[in-house]
């Protein structure tokens, strides 16, 4: 979301109205109205009204575009344009929601009636945005009128990612990095035991950079990643960095030859809608890259042509994937650069930002 509100033309002019802010020395905008800064009786109560759903919106936010003149309003996250459908019309604003992941398959399957709040809100709001055609699908058979749903990807900051393929040569350690948190739909667990299904055909120096979070699915997530590092014999292979900024995963990826990130469907349906921005930086830094045939990831990751893509959930052919990789060090160099030409075209945050914009004139021209 940072990217994109920094990405979009001058001549827009956008505030953020958030409930609180984290880090924002590394990811801090101008016109950031935050709740928790207000006193905290108002914050205090202004939670406890939606708690009880008298109010599903942040109580500020329509004071805040009435205040600013705002004509439209971008919600991110499915659930939270639902929240702020009332908004929207109270303030007269266009609205444009963008759906992510979880907020499409993990919500109405956890609560049924997120499908008719959904349909609520897409017979009300004016654009919906999704990551790619896989999103899209799923969000229209939520209810959404398919000429509200459009395409938008995700992109990232070319200039600040250079690209620098990386090459190997059969006498080196094989540097894998693995980036994530420790959710299940990452799938780490696959990805460490497709590793160990390799590990005598190179020697492996694996980086596992994330951790879990204070969700209980997350800590359980994480014995399910030890438990695969002990099954498999790694563990001197394998080093746990832990989450890190910004910059120190940009270090970290530099040093590394693949980028493994092979996503699932969890048990609870938990998806990543799109796909995971992780792996449109990587493959625009010139990683070779591994991952799963998983929601968007393939019109990020082109098969064969841009780096391999497994079956989601299939060990044996992730290790496949690392083992053509192994085998064929010297066909990586062209799929480095089919890679960063793919992205350079499809996921530049400069040019997404244009065309976000053109959603924005497009629909408060009058």
């Amino acid at each position: 979301m940072h990217t994109q509100v920094r990405c979009l033309p001058e001549d827009i002019e956008s505030h953020i109205v958030c409930e609180t802010v984290e880090n924002a020395d590394e990811f801090g905008l101008p016109n950031m109205h935050v709740s928790s800064r207000r006193p905290l009786p108002v914050s205090v109560c202004d939670r406890g009204i939606r708690k009880l759903g008298l109010r599903d919106h942040l109580s500020f936010l329509t004071s805040v575009a009435k205040r600013t003149g705002a004509r439209l309003l971008h919600s991110h996250f499915g659930n939270i344009g639902w929240a702020n459908r009332r908004a929207a019309r109270a303030c007269k604003m266009a609205h444009v929601v963008t759906f992510y992941g979880a907020d499409v398959t993990l919500n109405p399957r956890k609560d049924p009636r997120w499908r008719g709040r959904y349909i609520e809100m897409f017979q009300i709001v004016d654009r919906v945005l999704c990551e790619g055609p896989h999103m899209r699908e799923e969000v229209v058979a939520l209810g959404c009128p398919p000429e509200k749903a459009a395409v938008h990807h995700l992109g990232v900051t070319l200039d600040e990612i250079p690209c620098e393929p990386r090459s190997w040569r059969p006498d080196e350690p094989l540097r894998v990095l693995i980036a994530a948190s420790f959710r299940e739909k990452k799938g780490i667990p696959d990805a460490v035991r497709a590793l160990g299904r390799v590990q005598n055909e190179a020697e492996l120096e694996v980086t596992i950079v994330g951790g879990a979070t204070g969700e209980e699915r997350s800590r359980a997530e994480e014995r399910r990643i030890l438990a695969a590092i002990e099954e498999t014999g790694l563990g001197a292979r394998v080093r746990l960095a832990g989450f890190l900024t910004r910059e120190e995963l940009r270090q970290e990826a530099s040093r590394a030859h693949v980028f493994l990130s092979p996503s699932i469907t969890a048990s609870d349906g938990d998806t990543e809608g799109g796909a995971p921005v992780s792996i449109i930086e990587m493959a625009a830094s010139g990683m070779a890259i591994v991952s799963t045939r998983h929601c968007d990831i393939p019109g990020v990751i082109l098969d064969g042509v841009t780096g391999y893509l497994a079956p989601e959930g299939d060990v044996d052919a992730l290790a496949g994937c690392l083992l053509r990789l192994i085998e064929d060090p010297g066909g990586w160099r062209a799929m480095q650069d089919a890679g960063r030409r793919h992205i350079e075209e499809n996921f530049d945050a400069r040019t997404q930002g244009r065309k976000l914009a053109e959603f924005y004139r497009e629909l408060t021209r009058s």
